[in-house]
């Protein structure tokens, strides 16, 4: 028998058990009956509910190995609500191990009076007050404000004004866009701000690598969570924002806002599996349409069209309930297949969709309307970049339906890509001594498969015109992903039939794996598909592999460095070496 508990967290918005704010906990349980085990827990919440001041309600997810529960809990009193989720499972494990040394009543009565030391009534007084007069408030364990941008203003938690005494009316809300998938997510934050800076709009930017309001960086770092949202959110330059929401801030903490104008999903694919009892794509799926619970009748969901994924768990415009997701909310959908199904039921129902048609960007709804040509948006790459088609799709979308005119996007489509700076580590593509060289963030089997097929189109291309073109990649792994996932990877790899392989280590980010261990890993797999060693090279960092890749090529090869670390290293590498 195994009961063990993996990890109990906070919940601050609504989320994958639950819309409201709770604690949650995710255990692993194999070799006793599931449903056994999460009816005794319940059994432990439900000896608890007279002791505390909120009805509890409980909810669980079952998946293969374990389970997610969840209680709802008020915003004040998420720590005490933790332990409380926590006991209630200690109690379920003691009674069915028959350890029988766990005084319930005795830690119940201390978590209760650590719950009454936590609750903040004027917390709860300034939530429900801004609930009623429609003001967004976010709260956290410091700070608490009411607005969002150029409204937005800001009290400590031990120090709330009294709700009698606020103006209500001076707080507004900006328009705000939650941006999700497994791949593209930041490519389309960055498009979106740099069209919105095209309608002259100071646009905020949260996203895995900084925080961002205009052209000035609050600080870098991964700020994909509803910690970065609200910095962001409380910031006063902000009239427009665009929040990159990752699968990580999604499962630990919910959704960091309950409304949006628009959220975008741009894909999803195979990434993170077997975290947080996420297993399978199909959960992935369902992870990144949480962003649906933001999104109400005055607002919209942009969807990939050609996921299937997105579409299975999205049919007829109505969401699966058992999967506690909103129903009936509007979408608009996208794909570069004008005959795509989903493309031609929305043109022909006038609701909104962005697809391709004689090689421009096209948006529907009541009226067609042809934006711009495919090959005049620098991040296409004359086309070749079908990725960054999609992305650019599901961002036009988004952007109509924030009310942004046709000449900021099609201004912000004609130009961002131009440099490096638009959008780091994304597509970035150098001319350095005849070489044409691509750095790229991709990590995934979906993200590799894009930038493969990119790379093919473009070495094709310089075969046309110049007669040869040899390929030349480096590559390397974080250590948290499964050796399926990173053979995947190197199957995306082989699938262009590179000259040179460079493996790249990536001490930082090894994450329980030995230095070298992926390495060997991959080595072993090329080697073993035919792949000569003297094909293969070996490096310490991605610094040094790209020294290598382009002191093993030559002018007119094509060099793809997928550039997990060391990034601004190796751009000013290459860009020393033009």
């Amino acid at each position: 028998m195994r009961l063990e508990l993996d990890e109990v967290r906070r919940l601050t918005g609504p989320n994958m058990l639950c819309d409201t704010s709770g604690a949650i906990l995710d255990v692993f349980i194999e070799g006793v009956d599931t449903p056994s085990v999460i009816a005794c827990w319940q059994k432990y919440i439900a000896k608890s509910q007279e002791q505390v001041n909120w009805e509890i309600t409980t909810f669980n997810r079952v998946f293969e190995g374990g389970a997610s529960m969840a209680i709802n809990a008020p915003m004040d009193v998420l720590y005490g609500a933790c332990d409380l989720a926590e006991l209630a499972w200690d109690a379920c494990v003691d009674e069915l191990t028959q350890a029988n040394d766990l005084n319930f009543n005795e830690k119940l009565a201390e978590i209760v009076s650590a719950i009454n030391s936590e609750a903040n009534p004027a917390l709860i007084a300034i939530l429900k007050a801004a609930k009623k007069h429609h003001v967004v408030c976010l709260a956290d364990d410091d700070e608490v404000s009411l607005g969002t941008g150029i409204t937005s203003r800001t009290w400590p938690i031990d120090a709330l004004p009294n709700i009698n005494e606020i103006d209500w009316h001076s707080f507004t809300s900006v328009p705000l866009a939650l941006i999700t998938g497994t791949n593209g997510k930041s490519t389309s934050v960055r498009l979106a701000a740099h069209i919105a800076k095209q309608e002259g709009l100071a646009a905020g930017v949260t996203s895995t690598d900084f925080i961002k309001v205009a052209d000035s960086i609050i600080d870098e770092g991964d700020y994909s969570g509803p910690g970065g949202a609200r910095m962001l959110l409380r910031d006063n330059r902000t009239e427009i924002a665009f929040l990159e929401v990752a699968r990580g801030g999604l499962l630990r903490r919910g959704l960091p806002i309950e409304h949006a104008q628009v959220a975008l999903v741009t894909n999803a694919a195979s990434d993170h599996l077997g975290q947080y009892g996420i297993n399978t794509v199909d959960e992935i799926a369902q992870v990144k349409l949480m962003v649906a619970k933001a999104i109400h009748e005055d607002s919209h969901l942009v969807l990939n069209a050609d996921d299937k994924r997105l579409t299975k768990y999205v049919p007829n415009n109505v969401f699966d309930s058992s999967n506690h997701s909103p129903t009936s909310v509007p979408l608009c959908w996208f794909s570069p297949n004008i005959h795509n199904p989903l493309i031609q039921q929305s043109i022909q129902q006038n609701m909104p969709c962005v697809y391709v048609e004689n090689n421009q960007f096209v948006y529907s709804h009541l009226e067609r309307k042809a934006l711009c040509d495919i090959e005049s948006a620098p991040m296409t790459v004359n086309g070749t970049a079908k990725h960054n088609i999609q992305n650019a799709l599901g961002v036009i979308g988004l952007c109509k339906l924030m009310d942004i005119s046709d000449k900021a996007i099609v201004a912000g489509l004609e130009s961002f890509g131009e440099n490096a700076q638009d959008n780091p580590g994304r597509g970035n593509i150098y001319r350095t001594k005849g070489r044409t060289v691509i750095v790229d963030f991709a990590h995934n089997e979906h993200s590799m498969q894009a930038v493969m097929s990119m790379a093919k189109n473009m070495a094709d291309n310089i075969k046309r015109m110049e007669g040869e073109c040899n390929i030349h990649v480096m590559f390397s792994h974080a250590g948290d992903r499964s050796n399926t996932e990173i053979l995947k990877v190197v199957d995306a790899v082989m699938s262009i039939q590179p000259t040179q392989y460079i493996l790249s280590e990536l001490e930082e980010y090894l994450r329980g794996r030995e230095l070298g261990e992926i390495s060997e890993l991959v080595q072993d797999y090329l080697v073993k598909h035919g792949i000569s060693n003297t094909a293969i090279s070996l490096a310490n960092n991605p610094l040094q592999a790209s020294k290598i890749a382009m002191e093993h090529s030559k002018p007119k090869d094509l060099v793809l460095l997928f550039v997990l670390s060391h990034r601004e290293e190796v751009q000013a590498l290459l860009e020393q070496n033009k």
